[in-house]
């Protein structure tokens, strides 16, 4: 297909998977003007936004996401703790904020929280929130009841991602729909929290399965307004153990193809990155993410440490936003 048959971002309302796939076939110099340009016209590319994540309460999930070090039915040698004090949840937040992060996230590994428990998580919120710091927990399946209160604390982003396509869901995990997930996403709109949604990608899943995931998010009511792009961390003991590292340039054009689908949502480059060289991080900074994790530790899988981040914006010329 010539590149010029391919509607301009600014023409499209909703996208198809086929339209993101012709997108992700472009001739790289051309889906990287395109992506640039738009990420101009929405942002000051020399700046990108720093989050920390925390998990605050780790492993023993039913679940059976087959990715996921924290399922309890996988052997991952990850030993289950209880949900964190939340005074030393706050420690970790006033560290995050030390070392320059503008927004705290909070993890817990539950298939849905119990209310008991969201009243923790709630304190956690609203003292993470009176640090000046933004606040983002993801804590599974909500309820609209449960959203409201979220809200009420001062909630800023809720993060419940997709994952992958609505096609090859069923392969990568069993024990919820995506229609849960769609259910979540909408309980945590009507509550007026702002959507943290992406997916991950190296699961063997195809082009056209990363086209469809790009377009769901895309065609979402509202897009989300934090989208975290994740390269599988393979870990041992998860049926996902030997896949395929996803090729650099792919994971650019997926990148890409999230900045023209979403123009005005911060992209994140989220797991995988500790195993990314500098120039891959370099061009995925030049397709349009504009968002990172900054420490040592993903929840429960390594990320690229705080010096190295530090000297790699330095290379690039970049800074943390708002500096």
């Amino acid at each position: 297909m010539s590149v010029s048959t391919i509607e301009r971002p600014e023409t499209r309302l909703r996208w198809s998977r086929d339209a993101v796939a012709d997108l992700l076939a472009l001739p790289f110099p051309e889906l990287m003007f395109r992506a640039m340009s738009v990420h101009r016209a929405h942002f000051d590319p020399a700046e990108v936004q720093i989050s920390t994540l925390l998990s605050i309460k780790t492993g023993g999930c039913p679940e059976d996401c087959g990715y996921c070090p924290q399922a309890a039915g996988y052997e991952t040698g990850l030993a289950a703790s209880k949900l964190m004090a939340v005074e030393a949840v706050l420690a970790e937040a006033r560290a995050a904020k030390a070392k320059g992060a503008q927004r705290f996230c909070m993890g817990a590994a539950w298939r849905a929280p119990k209310d008991h428990d969201l009243e923790n998580v709630c304190a956690m919120i609203e003292g993470v929130k009176s640090l000046g710091l933004e606040t983002c927990v993801t804590l599974g399946m909500l309820t609209a009841p449960q959203t409201a209160r979220l809200k009420q604390a001062g909630l800023d982003y809720y993060n419940h991602n997709l994952d992958t396509s609505p096609e090859y869901y069923g392969k990568i995990i069993t024990t919820r729909t995506y229609q849960d997930r769609l259910d979540t996403l909408a309980n945590v709109r009507d509550a007026g929290i702002n959507v943290c949604c992406g997916g991950i990608v190296g699961m063997g899943e195809d082009e056209m399965d990363r086209a469809g995931l790009i377009a769901t998010l895309a065609s979402l009511p509202t897009p989300p307004e934090s989208v975290p792009i994740n390269a599988l961390v393979a870990v041992e003991g998860t049926p996902l153990a030997k896949s395929e590292p996803i090729d650099a340039i792919a994971f650019v054009r997926l990148i890409a193809a999230a900045r023209i689908t979403m123009p005005t949502s911060y992209v994140r480059l989220s797991a995988g990155r500790e195993a990314m060289s500098d120039e891959a991080q370099a061009l995925c900074f030049l397709a349009g993410a504009n968002s990172i994790f900054h420490g040592e530790k993903l929840l429960t899988t390594k990320n690229a440490t705080v010096s190295h981040d530090d000297a790699l914006f330095a290379k690039l010329g970049i800074r943390p936003l708002g500096s």
